[in-house]
């Protein structure tokens, strides 16, 4: 696999869901997309029709092999980003993506499978002028994501700042 990239300097994003705390030992993004489905038409003043999968890693989390802790836990949203938070239905709460570069990979496959995200924090990272930096993961499932398709496309998002910083 050699995917390359867009780099890109995002602005500000607002983004109204429903988060859970899991980590990869007991992920439980299923259960978290379970519950806010059923909800996701009550937020109002939507940007686009795309949904997030958003990650939020707690300071010292490790994606390389030899550090990487199944049993650390994370913070996962399943939401959609806002104009404003002027409403923000019960049950869901509002959170806001600081501005940043991204390192933007699109993504043609199974959401199952996490060759992608090895080959990011394996092979591209470690080998670019960049470093990751502390802000949120996140994939954009626009109008071509199929959940469990093969032929399911999203675009992700890896939080990155210069390593010269």
């Amino acid at each position: 696999m050699k995917v390359q990239p867009k780099i890109e300097s995002i602005t500000e994003k607002k983004l109204i869901g429903i988060r859970m705390q899991m980590n990869f030992s007991k992920y439980q993004v299923g259960q978290l997309w379970a519950r806010f489905m059923p909800q996701h038409g009550e937020i109002k003043n939507r940007s686009s029709r795309d949904l997030l999968s958003l990650a939020s890693y707690p300071e010292g989390f490790s994606f390389s092999k030899v550090h990487f802790n199944p049993e650390l836990n994370f913070e996962r949203w399943a939401g959609a980003e806002v104009e404003n938070f002027d409403y923000v239905p019960q049950g869901m709460e509002a959170l806001v993506i600081s501005a940043g570069l991204y390192a933007i990979f699109h993504y043609k496959g199974l959401n199952t499978d996490t060759s992608i995200f090895e080959y990011i924090h394996g092979a591209w990272l470690p080998n670019s002028p960049y470093a990751l930096d502390r802000r949120p993961h996140f994939e954009v499932l626009g109008d071509r994501y199929k959940n469990g398709d093969p032929d399911s496309e999203e675009d992700i998002y890896i939080p990155i700042r210069s390593k010269t910083v």
